[in-house]
């Protein structure tokens, strides 16, 4: 079943407004349980997991940018 773009917009922002901080902490308290690395493999970590975030959301935020597909073309955004 596809989300909408509607709906994609509307999880898209409760992902990157709710989901995101939470991530974050999660992931700085995991990190905290253990001795510092090395800068650049702590480095190498928060980047790894900067993306790892992002990989089961691909489908949802693909397009947002983008205009309504959905809108007929002769609405003007705002309107």
């Amino acid at each position: 079943m596809a989300l909408s773009y509607k709906a994609r917009r509307r999880w898209s922002l409760v992902i990157l407004l709710v989901g995101l901080p939470v991530y974050i902490g999660l992931a700085w308290f995991l990190l905290s349980l253990f001795d510092r690395p090395s800068i650049l493999l702590e480095l190498g970590i928060y980047v790894a997991l900067g993306i790892l975030w992002a990989l089961p959301f691909r489908a949802i935020f693909k397009g947002v940018g983008q205009a309504d597909p959905d809108a007929s073309h002769d609405e003007t955004p705002g309107d």
